[in-house]
């Protein structure tokens, strides 16, 4: 080793790179202590002049107290109707064939008369609240849940619809929910990233942008998992390198983050380049933490058979594997495409959706609450909009030429959440007699985002990023907390 005008050098394979005290610090016994003291430091979430800069997905607290640490969000992509599972609508089921009265709602395609639901509803648990045939095993814990049945959005379109609920905004580029949570808490685990959506057989519609950071720093923007494979290889691609040896790889990554550092030290605020140096970092502790979280083989037989078989078992298991270990955002799509859109043959379709998931939703919460990890994970449950309570008449387009299925519905549908401070057993809002608008303490979906973010533990109008002049949030201007959705 030697110094130029009072500034180290590292000597390797005859090349010199210039390293700061901290680099020397590093490769010197004598700095040893100083760096695990840097650790503690960092770990306590404070701030030194000579310490490296803080990790950004160091855990942090939230504004104010909050019993969550993590949470799932159940996505149905598509559109879940809402009157065939937690809303039931007895006067849909007596007036079926009717034709609405003229006046009533737009629809974006052409329908017809009430189209009377075909499944049975039956009432659940000490609340009594009354759930479809299709959900039975997840209606076991209905006293556990907060039934929304008044959720209304802006427009019947996937596109906009799918943006608007995952990160508060239909049209313009914005953070996801996801991307906020983790820049407001980090993560507790650094050895996974902490915020992984999982969809099998491909991205939905809009793609990354569901779980896009935005205008945040990239780091905080959610990683991809096609779960419709079980070799970790295929799960995560790239995650192991066989051809080098982990020795050696950790002697590569000291190389890299040195020279990384020293160009982010000329370059003060690049969150571009910040997000690429945790990004190597956090690959490469991967390669053995990832094995051991998506690998379901390690739980036991009975709770591999609690939650079922199929990829949707098999990734609502991984969710709970994921957030035991300190994964802050979780988010569980329903396959690729719109699974849940059926714009014909309703019966059958929601018939075999409800089946991929209900018995492993209904064992996800019992898995939680035997845990003891419910009360600090919340569980969401619900699509990007509704269908509408009256048939779709055939078209050359979705439905193609059959009279059994429903159009999208943004005017009203249905939502709950489970665990983490919400109020179980309990029913907020309604649509109208037949299901088509919320009537009846309407939500709209920044309502919802900024009580979720209050069940976190953050105010949504104080919970913001400065962009371009001025204080962006999730709730953009709008949103109001409902405070009866909360225990």
């Amino acid at each position: 080793m030697k110094t130029t005008v009072g500034i180290p050098f590292l000597q390797t394979d005859g090349a010199s790179i210039a390293v700061g005290r901290r680099g020397m610090l590093s490769r010197c016994g004598m700095g040893i202590g100083g760096l695990a003291l840097a650790d503690l430091i960092q770990g306590r979430g404070l701030r030194a002049a000579e310490t490296e800069p803080l990790n950004p997905m160091q855990a942090k607290p939230a504004q104010f107290p909050s019993r969550v640490k993590h949470v799932i969000h159940l996505f149905m992509n598509g559109g879940p109707s809402h009157v065939d599972t937690f809303d039931h609508k007895p006067e849909l089921q007596r007036r079926g064939g009717e034709m609405l009265p003229a006046g009533n709602l737009s629809t974006e395609r052409q329908t017809g008369a009430l189209y009377p639901s075909p499944f049975r509803f039956r009432k659940y648990g000490q609340s009594g609240i009354e759930v479809s045939e299709l959900f039975h095993n997840t209606a076991q814990h209905v006293d556990d849940m907060c039934v929304i049945r008044s959720m209304h959005a802006d427009v019947p379109n996937h596109e906009p619809s799918l943006l608007l609920m995952n990160c508060g905004e239909a049209r313009l580029v914005r953070p996801s929910m996801g991307s906020w949570l983790t820049y407001g808490l980090g993560t507790e685990n650094q050895n996974l990233p902490a915020f992984i959506a999982m969809c099998p057989g491909g991205y939905p519609i809009q793609e990354s942008q569901n779980w896009q950071s935005g205008f945040l720093p990239g780091v905080f923007q959610g990683t991809y998992i096609d779960t419709k494979h079980t070799d970790l290889d295929k799960l995560i691609e790239n995650v192991r390198n066989d051809r080098i040896p982990p020795a050696e790889q950790s002697r590569q990554l000291n190389l890299l983050r040195l020279l990384n550092r020293q160009h982010l030290e000329q370059r003060p605020g690049d969150a571009q380049l910040e997000a690429r140096i945790q990004s190597w970092e956090l690959a490469f502790r991967m390669q053995t933490e990832a094995a051991d979280a998506f690998d379901v083989t390690r739980e036991p037989k009975h709770i591999r058979e609690m939650y079922g078989e199929g990829v949707q078992a098999r990734q609502i298991l991984i969710a709970r594997r994921l957030v035991e270990r300190g994964v802050r955002f979780v988010q569980v799509w329903h396959g690729e495409g719109q699974p849940w859109d059926n714009h014909d043959d309703i019966e059958v379709n929601h018939r075999r959706l409800a089946k991929q998931c209900d018995q492993a939703i209904g064992a996800l919460l019992t898995d939680l609450k035997q845990r003891g990890m419910l009360e600090e994970t919340l569980v969401i449950w619900g699509g990007e909009f509704g269908r509408t309570p009256v048939v779709e008449l055939p078209t050359k387009g979705a439905n193609a030429g059959k009279i059994n299925g429903r159009d999208h519905n943004h005017w009203g549908f249905t939502m709950w959440m489970a665990g983490g401070g919400v109020r179980g057993g309990y029913v907020h809002g309604a649509t109208d007699e037949f299901g088509f608008k919320a009537a009846e303490n309407p939500v709209h979906v920044h309502d919802l985002h900024a009580t979720i973010l209050k069940l976190i533990g953050f105010d949504h109008e104080k919970f913001t990023y400065r962009y371009a002049g001025r204080d962006f949030r999730l709730t953009d201007v709008h949103g109001r907390v409902v405070d009866e959705l909360i225990a």
